[in-house]
């Protein structure tokens, strides 16, 4: 039977949204190994917009909804349609979006709050024991969504991994090609492109980490 995987996105665009690379791969990969996936994003505003080509932020808004419909080909729900129930996993690529619009990570650090209705989406996954796979900084949220003693990387980033260590994580430094697992949260978690220099390299852990989750989500 095909594995059923949701994948949370928050916007699009490494600098204010879901990391492109990071969400394709893991798309590809998921449909390579048969998986069904539906896309979900929350219905909100981004907190700012950035030029990817300049890098400078934009007088303008966006949603994170309407712009992660552009990686999904449209194929996408608002967040607070994600029943757990539907799913057997669920994943969610980095990108500054997830500490930028997930969250407020990026301006709160450990003091942060999750997006409520991501926060109520992902906690419902954790409640049933199914997986979840966190990549690159989304692994930012895991005490959050998890709570204390949860285990997980974000690479080699001394100062952001200690930022989650005052959050309640126990932090594992990792390769980028790596993958850290907290089985008894079924929580699998890679460093992406907080450490690659090439989207392969990017895909080596991205692969190991779907491969991981899918493995791993069986009915309980």
């Amino acid at each position: 039977m095909n594995k059923k995987v949701a994948v949370i996105l928050s916007g699009c665009g490494v600098y204010d949204g879901a990391e492109i690379h990071e969400s394709v791969i893991t798309l590809l990969r998921l449909d390579q190994r048969g998986a069904l996936v539906q896309c979900f994003a929350p219905n909100v505003p981004q907190l700012h917009v950035v030029d990817h080509y300049s890098g400078d932020e934009m007088d303008d808004t966006r949603n994170v909804l309407v712009e992660s419909a552009r990686i999904a080909r449209g194929k996408i729900k608002d967040v607070k349609e994600l029943h757990v129930g539907d799913f057997d996993a669920l994943i969610m690529p980095g990108g500054f979006g997830v500490a930028k619009n997930l969250s407020d990570f990026a301006i709160s650090g450990a003091n942060c709050t999750v997006q409520a209705d991501v926060l109520s989406a992902t906690r419902a996954f954790v409640a049933a024991g199914k997986p979840v796979g966190l990549m690159c900084i989304a692994p930012a949220l895991a005490a959050k969504i998890f709570g204390s003693g949860v285990i997980c990387t974000i690479g080699k980033d001394h100062e952001t991994a200690a930022t989650l260590v005052q959050m309640g994580a126990e932090h594992h430094e990792c390769e980028v090609s790596e993958i850290v697992e907290d089985a008894e949260r079924k929580l699998v978690t890679t460093p992406a492109y907080m450490l690659a220099q090439s989207i392969s390299e990017a895909a080596s852990g991205i692969n190991k980490l779907v491969d991981r989750v899918l493995e791993l989500s069986h009915p309980v």
